[in-house]
């Protein structure tokens, strides 16, 4: 019976291979999404371990922050990006999720984001959203969640308008291209938190800002953000 369940599983294997969503191998367990050395090179960033890193100097003199963390860097090629593109354009939500789950555990570890009573996924323009199937920074969520014990606010913010690929924009269009994209439906359910904005990717940190500043605009709020990657360039 042993030796029938073995080829069974050979068989399926040969058809309908479990690879790593990183590099493509097939050395790895049933429900794992990355093999050993995938899991090895990921680029740690470990900057929620200390105040005035990197991702909170992006924000010195434009918002208020408690603190900020970026979990991986970024850089072309990498697979950072590779996973990021399987996110937000392949429908692989599990790996969103994984990341998710990665990053709520460097934010525990780090003692620095201990009082945070909602997670805010940064919104998507609803159309974007609806022709997508989800928003990747609310999938990320879900996984932070998990391991964090903490609600997710999907609904609170949302973006009202349109804007345009911030990719090839400078900082200063950034900043013009999304202002005044973002609006709070209840800001009653607010008042008073200690709210972690999250999304895939920070570059110039225009389009976190743009939401911040709204969400800072609410009696007592205290705002920190956490987004899964790095981009220097």
């Amino acid at each position: 019976m042993q030796d029938l369940k073995t080829i069974l599983s050979d068989t399926l294997h040969l058809f309908y291979p479990h690879v790593c969503t990183g590099c493509g191998s097939d050395l790895l367990q049933e429900d794992d999404l990355l093999c050993l050395r995938c899991i090895n090179n990921l680029p740690k960033t470990n900057f929620a371990l200390f105040s005035d890193n990197p991702i909170e100097k992006i924000f010195v003199g434009r918002i208020r922050l408690e603190a900020a963390h970026s979990e991986f860097y970024f850089s072309k090629e990498s697979i950072i990006q590779k996973l990021i593109h399987q996110l937000k354009y392949k429908g692989n939500k599990a790996i969103g999720i994984y990341l998710g789950e990665l990053m709520g555990k460097s934010l525990l570890v780090s003692n620095r984001f201990n009082n945070i009573d909602t997670l805010i996924p940064l919104p998507l323009y609803p159309d974007k959203e609806h022709k997508r199937g989800y928003n990747q920074a609310a999938i990320i969520c879900d996984g932070m969640a998990a391991v964090m014990n903490i609600p997710v606010s999907k609904n609170i913010a949302l973006r009202q308008r349109y804007t345009d690929t911030q990719t090839k924009k400078h900082r200063i269009e950034r900043w013009e291209n999304v202002a005044g994209s973002f609006i709070i439906m209840d800001e009653n359910k607010l008042k008073g938190k200690s709210v972690l904005l999250v999304d895939d990717v920070v570059t110039t940190g225009a389009t976190l800002e743009a939401c911040g500043s709204m969400l800072i605009g609410i009696e007592n709020v205290k705002l920190s953000i956490a987004t899964l990657a790095h981009q220097t360039k």
